[in-house]
């Protein structure tokens, strides 16, 4: 098996990933920076990266600032970045300064099956077991009994009750529509606190996976009262075929080493950027194999079955806090069923195939796909932030 160190590395520059609006935005970023041994947190200011490690010593304590944004626009930081010279950086590094996922303390929670056409791919994912030559044969009986049933349903209404009727009766129930059409949304853990990797990073995909995709989403950040800060991008890698032999294998297929990505930084909300901004987000997607073979694709937050509001409220409540934030990815409309390898055998990453997922509103998170054994070991935890902040002085 090829190297992830011989592979190519996407090249990344400000204007390939910043927001369109970047003059108008306020962009939060984590930055590595070997001289202080850890991570800092910074304002992204043109194609600038200001430290303001000094007055927010974490992203979640900035969460809880009622004037970040003034606070990324306005305050004095320390040492300054240029962005390409972070982009530049190779993965991994620990002895340059280099990108990080732009959060830290929060909880990673993901909202799964919210879009109706990703909905009916789970159900063809459990109805084969995993296994990808049967899936053209299931997805097309699933397509005549279906048809429009769920579009525009909204979940736990007596619409979605209905057609929880007619799925019974034919035999196609499933977990997944339980939860896609039913009264409560999935909300799990995707991966742990301070695991995920940022914008230029390898992201992995377990070894024994042979039916996997990408899965770009808006990443919402939310603060330890439940507010919505700010928003992001997210890519929450998609083991299809070990999540449909069983649904209680979920952590063995989301939770792996570098298969969550974050970035390329948190967008606080503000006065030209608003929830009503986020409910209309479209994400686009891009994959480049080494190969030279290319694949487009594309998911907007306009045809979520959830408000993310309500999304927010079934994570957060008097059934469950989060005294440190977390940020909630809300799902994906994309569900690749191209063939790429074989006849019948559907999309699936190839080691080297580099992944951009991006947004006008977001800018362009960039990751490659290498093995999750062979992606850099995540070894800096909770334990090493707080040793390292309070060596610093900053706590």
């Amino acid at each position: 098996m090829e190297s992830a160190a011989a592979r190519p590395r996407p090249a990344l520059t400000a204007g390939s990933v910043l927001p369109q609006d970047a003059d108008r935005a306020a962009l939060v970023a984590r930055v590595h920076d070997p001289e202080a041994d850890g991570p800092c947190v910074a304002a992204v200011r043109g194609e600038q990266v200001v430290d303001l490690t000094a007055v927010a010593p974490t992203v979640s304590d900035l969460m809880e600032r009622d004037d970040a944004a003034a606070v990324v626009r306005e305050a004095d930081g320390g040492r300054v970045w240029r962005l390409d010279a972070l982009l530049e950086a190779p993965a991994g590094r620990r002895d340059v300064p280099r990108l990080l996922a732009p959060v830290d303390l929060q909880v990673i929670k993901a909202a799964g099956v919210t879009f109706a056409r990703s909905l009916l791919e789970r159900v063809i994912e459990e109805r084969t077991g995993g296994d990808p030559a049967q899936a053209a044969r299931v997805r097309e009986r699933v397509g005549k009994v279906v048809g429009g049933t769920l579009d525009g349903i909204r979940p736990g209404s007596p619409e979605a009750d209905r057609a929880k009727e007619l799925l019974v009766s034919e035999g196609l129930w499933s977990q997944y529509l339980e939860v896609g059409i039913g009264p409560d949304p999935e909300v799990f853990t995707k991966a742990p606190v301070l695991s995920a990797v940022g914008t230029g990073a390898d992201i992995g995909v377990l070894g024994a996976s042979v039916w996997n995709n990408p899965e770009p989403e808006v990443v919402l950040v939310v603060d330890s009262r439940g507010r919505v800060r700010g928003t992001t991008l997210g890519n929450d890698v998609n083991l299809r075929d070990i999540e449909g032999r069983s649904a209680l294998l979920l952590s063995r297929a989301k939770d792996n080493n570098a298969s969550c990505a974050i970035g390329p930084f948190v967008r606080l909300l503000d006065e030209g950027f608003d929830l009503d901004t986020v409910r209309g987000i479209d994400v686009d997607l891009r994959i480049d194999g080494p190969d030279g073979y290319v694949l487009h694709g594309s998911s907007s937050m306009r045809e979520i079955s959830r408000d993310v509001l309500d999304l927010v409220a079934a994570t957060r409540g008097p059934h469950h806090q989060y005294p440190d934030g977390f940020v909630l990815f809300t799902g994906t409309l994309f569900a690749p069923t191209e063939d790429r390898q074989a006849p019948g055998a559907g999309f699936t990453h190839e080691y080297g195939d580099i992944v951009r997922i991006s947004s006008p509103r977001l800018g362009a998170l960039v990751n490659t796909v290498v093995p999750s054994e062979q992606a850099a070991p995540w070894t800096f935890g909770v334990r090493a932030l707080m040793r390292n902040l309070a060596r610093r002085g900053v706590l």
